[in-house]
């Protein structure tokens, strides 16, 4: 019995440590992107939307709209055309 339990502990420990370099990559990985707003084509946006008519992906109706988005390579919104979260969410603020 006692056998079975360090067994079971070391298990869990190598799939702890697994899990949590994992989510490390998964940060490292959003950290490289960026919201980019007004490039999405339609159905192809990564999430809800600035004027919060919609709150999933895959939603947009039009292309280019300017309240969509979709994450990008930190630096390359601007030469995309596209705008920031700041700049999408300022009033009047249009593409």
């Amino acid at each position: 019995m006692n056998h079975r339990l360090i067994t079971s502990s070391a298990l869990a420990s190598v799939l702890a440590l697994g899990l949590i370099s994992g989510a490390g990559a998964a940060d490292e990985k959003a950290a490289a992107k960026e919201k980019c707003f007004g490039i999405a084509k339609a159905g192809q946006n990564d999430c809800a939307n600035v004027s919060g008519t919609h709150s999933c992906a895959g939603q947009s109706k039009t292309d280019n709209a300017p309240d969509e988005w979709k994450y990008v390579a930190k630096g390359t919104c601007a030469k995309m055309g596209g705008k920031t979260a700041d700049e999408a969410k300022k009033p009047g603020a249009k593409m």
